[in-house]
């Protein structure tokens, strides 16, 4: 995620650290070079061009923002959902450690919170396709089970079950047995949201029309801006691909707001958050330092 002050004029203009104007360059570099080529057959051969005419692609850009707003609304929607459900966990993460301060075996309540950090570091790591025993293994005694379907949810079941446990031997009380197990059932609402964000992608025939129509509109524009603008076409077009085909990138960004690129989530400054203050719960002092940008981006 960029984070940074809001830039001046140069900044502005020349800021590429989260722009998409890297991953659109060539893109927009062969449009403009075509709106050349146009130009350039429309400067030899005028008659060729005296018909076509710029009304259809007026209604078409007009049609074409609009289509695109939907859906990088859409986009949009589903990036702050994530950040939500990440807020989320951090609550439940934080109310449960304030609910287990009743523990007096110290031992058990640093087991408990442990294996909390371990099931935000597998839940981080389910969500972007890595190896979740892996992510988990650093804050669990236990062997987890590798080979099962969804690690990160046996463990929130690992700690239900010791939950359980606690109150039949008489360890916490039935109440406070109930509002841990309803932080856990938060934290399982937590983990079915996000994966549904990660698993259901915008129905890919909406996306798909979009793209060709977008290079469509980019291609056959210089048609209709070769006669009237002359050699200023190619600029124009330029223009105009870099707004449509930028807005087209920055919402296959946001669809996906769990990965690895600079405008997702701080998935990682996320977790730190959540191991420092477990570990500060569990009266730690040499805490891992918070995660700061680097390059305006914190990851």
């Amino acid at each position: 995620m960029i984070v940074r002050p809001k830039p001046n004029v140069i900044g502005i203009l020349f800021s590429l650290k989260g722009s998409i104007a890297r991953r659109i360059a060539l893109r927009s570099l062969l449009v403009t070079l075509l709106a050349s080529v146009i130009v350039l057959v429309e400067t030899w051969h005028p008659a060729w061009f005296s018909k076509v005419n710029a009304t259809p692609f007026t209604l078409l850009g007009l049609s074409l923002s609009i289509f695109m707003s939907f859906r990088n609304n859409a986009c949009y929607d589903r990036w702050w959902e994530g950040r939500k459900q990440l807020g989320q966990l951090i609550i439940e993460v934080r109310s449960l450690t304030r609910e287990t301060q009743v523990l007096k075996d110290v031992e058990e309540r640093e087991r408990l919170l442990r294996e909390l950090c371990g099931f935000a570091h597998g839940l981080i790591a389910r969500l972007r396709f890595e190896d979740e025993a892996a992510a988990i293994k650093p804050w669990v005694r236990d062997v987890i089970e590798a080979n099962h379907p969804n690690i990160t949810d046996s463990l929130l079941q690992r700690i239900g079950a010791r939950c359980s446990q606690l109150a039949e031997h008489g360890r916490i009380s039935e109440w406070r047995y109930t509002q841990l197990e309803t932080r856990l059932v938060s934290l399982s609402q937590v983990q079915a949201s996000c994966e549904r964000i990660k698993s259901t992608p915008l129905p890919f025939p909406y996306t798909l029309l979009l793209h060709r129509t977008i290079y469509l509109f980019c291609i056959l524009l210089p048609f209709a801006l070769a006669q009237p603008l002359g050699w200023l076409a190619p600029i124009f077009t330029a223009i105009v691909s870099y707004t449509f085909f930028g807005l087209d990138e920055i919402g296959d960004d946001l669809e996906d707001p769990f990965g690895f690129d600079e405008n997702d989530l701080p998935c990682n400054a996320i977790l730190r958050t959540i191991e420092r203050e477990v570990l500060a719960a569990l009266g730690q002092t040499d805490l891992p330092p918070m995660l700061e940008p680097i390059e305006y981006v914190l990851t």
